[in-house]
């Protein structure tokens, strides 16, 4: 039975390509690099998380939140899911809920998102918490038609995991829910980006791979231990 439901809005999906063994150092035991035509992928992904509530309360909570993230496949996965390296979020009570419930490494962070007339989308967080300071500030807005990813694209790779694992001495994996994400090709224009340093990576060279989504209702399961 899923725990919470929320709805995410105002998605951006960056996506760097990386050398497999740069991500597989980076992984606790129990976790291989998952890849598409043989790279591994880094993706800062940012969104407004709105009405987060255990399913059938009244109210939630909402804030922005932006993370660093890779794929990976687990024990016993027939498919890929997100591992994630951090998880900035502006809403002190957010945080604590999500390590307490979920043991994701979520950090304190001042985040302001923005939305123009135009549709360009401004994301600008600073990580106030006690851990290594980490920066974003970009601009990102959707370009094109809106399109839902095929199954077997690098679109569906990158956008549709339903699975994620956290830990490192233990491994966990919680499970969530939603329909395919509704996309755009999409600009973005970065200001700074310290995201990567934050968490112990070179930058990837290249431009990154972009995607926009308006968003979507998302439910969450409990986490569950892998070992």
């Amino acid at each position: 039975m899923d725990l919470l439901e929320m709805r995410w809005r105002d998605a951006l999906f960056a996506h760097w390509r990386v050398d497999p063994a740069v991500v597989a150092a980076r992984l606790p035991e129990g976790l291989d690099v998952a890849t598409y035509d043989g790279d591994a992928w880094l993706g800062v992904v940012g969104f407004e998380m709105t009405d987060i509530r255990p399913r059938g309360a009244p109210v939630g909570l909402s804030f922005p939140e932006l993370n660093l993230r890779t794929y990976v496949r687990g024990p016993g996965d027939d498919d890929h899911a997100v591992y994630f390296f951090s998880l900035d979020a502006d809403d002190p009570l957010g945080v604590l809920v999500a390590r307490g419930l979920f043991r994701l490494p979520y950090y304190r962070a001042e985040i302001r998102l923005t939305r123009d007339a135009d549709g360009a989308v401004t994301l600008r967080s600073r990580r106030t918490s006690d851990a290594p300071a980490a920066r974003f500030d970009g601009t990102y807005r959707p370009t094109g038609e809106q399109f839902v990813p095929e199954a077997g694209t690098l679109e569906a790779f990158l956008t549709e995991n339903y699975r994620f694992y956290t830990g490192e001495e233990a491994l966990y994996y919680g499970d969530i829910s939603h329909a395919p994400w509704p996309l755009f090709d999409a600009t973005l224009d970065i200001e700074s980006n310290t995201l990567f340093a934050a968490n112990g990576f070179d930058a990837p060279e290249g431009d990154p791979l972009v995607h926009y989504s308006p968003g979507i209702p998302v439910t969450a399961d409990r986490i569950r231990r892998t070992r």
